[in-house]
């Protein structure tokens, strides 16, 4: 695919747009008051491959959270401010990498020309959010509803407010939990824009429906070469957040950095527990790094012919499995040791 080539913004140490790799990012879904638990998780989420953290500050304890946090782990922290400009401002002199801002909620233009010359001092960037159910009153009633149209005229007036201030280090997301109308806001974002834009399906759902809302909405923006930025929104643990949205752009050929696992869906030829070891061989690869495509298939027609692309793999029989190597057969396991025989088989590759 071809990607947009936006403008560069950096958070912390981490490059945005600018053709740089899509970023993952996740939020903290504990208390900010909760120091010990917030920490645990931010942990968690880097250790899982998060790439940048948010957090709401929607008090002291949110101000307070950032250094904590920012002493806790590498990745930058990024606060979400509503409705008081004062916490904005006090995250920034509290070290925060980048600020996450509805300018429509924050009050008076001047209110945001404050937000925007401290972060310009301080040389962090601003978020402009732009939800479906936030679109201001005005704006609604000119399209008729939150209409993707009426969403990117919402993230134009404040761009515009920003780039009245001289600030440019800008992001934008056009957020809606409906998937059609969420495409079709941040394609017209991307021809209208320069910016990096950071996508999501807002309000996507439960574990289960949430992904397979934000794998449809980001999935088909990052294959149309848009986005630069990522978070999946699920009702969820975030840390199942991240694991999700490497799987998107493993999906879509954006992320070399672990094995694809592919596996067929069985029939009535499957003679071995494929489900079973499928699911074995997803497990004992989850912190594999090498950029490898895995089959694991249950009979012969589906083994090394269909699968021959794959790096390695295996096929299954009755009682006993293929090894195979790009499409070429290697040799017969019993049915008992192919995991281990396809896992000795990656530690040589």
């Amino acid at each position: 695919m071809t990607r947009k080539l936006t403008r560069r913004v950096a958070v912390g140490g981490i490059p945005i747009g600018g053709g740089e790799p899509v970023v993952v990012q996740s939020m903290l879904n504990t208390r900010a008051g909760d120091v010990k638990a917030s920490v645990a998780q931010a942990k968690a989420l880097e250790q899982a491959g998060c790439q940048i953290v948010r957090i709401a500050v929607p008090d002291q304890d949110g101000v307070r959270l950032i250094g904590v946090l920012k002493e806790a782990v590498s990745m930058p922290v990024v606060a979400d401010i509503h409705f008081d400009y004062r916490l904005a401002l006090e995250s920034i002199a509290a070290g925060v990498d980048k600020i996450r801002i509805n300018p429509g909620n924050i009050g008076s233009d001047d209110r945001v020309r404050q937000v925007a010359e401290g972060c310009k001092r301080a040389g962090i960037p601003i978020r402009i959010g732009v939800n479906s159910g936030s679109v201001e009153k005005e704006i609604l009633r000119r399209f008729g509803g939150p209409t993707p149209e009426a969403m990117v005229e919402n993230a134009a007036y404040h761009v515009s407010l920003l780039e009245q201030f001289d600030f440019h280090d800008i992001i934008l997301s056009l957020k809606s939990s409906g998937v059609p109308q969420t495409i079709e806001a941040y394609r017209l974002a991307s021809q209208r824009f320069d910016y990096p834009l950071h996508l999501g399906v807002t309000e996507a759902g439960t574990e289960r429906m949430g992904l397979v809302k934000s794998a449809v909405g980001i999935g088909s923006l990052l294959a149309d070469g848009i986005g630069d930025t990522i978070r999946v929104s699920l009702t969820a643990d975030p840390v199942k957040e991240i694991a999700a949205a490497k799987d998107i752009l493993r999906a879509v050929g954006l992320d070399q950095t672990g094995p694809t696992i592919v596996s067929c869906p069985t029939c009535g030829r499957t003679r071995i527990d494929l489900i079973g070891l499928a699911h074995q061989v997803e497990e004992a690869l989850a912190d594999c790094k090498k950029p490898i495509k895995v089959a694991v298939m249950g009979c012969a027609v589906n083994g090394p012919g269909e699968a021959r692309e794959a790096d390695i793999g295996i096929a299954g029989g009755d009682g006993v499995g293929l090894l195979f190597k790009k499409g070429e057969i290697i040799k017969k396991v019993p049915e008992e040791e192919l995991l281990c025989a396809l896992l000795s088989a990656i530690e040589e590759l």
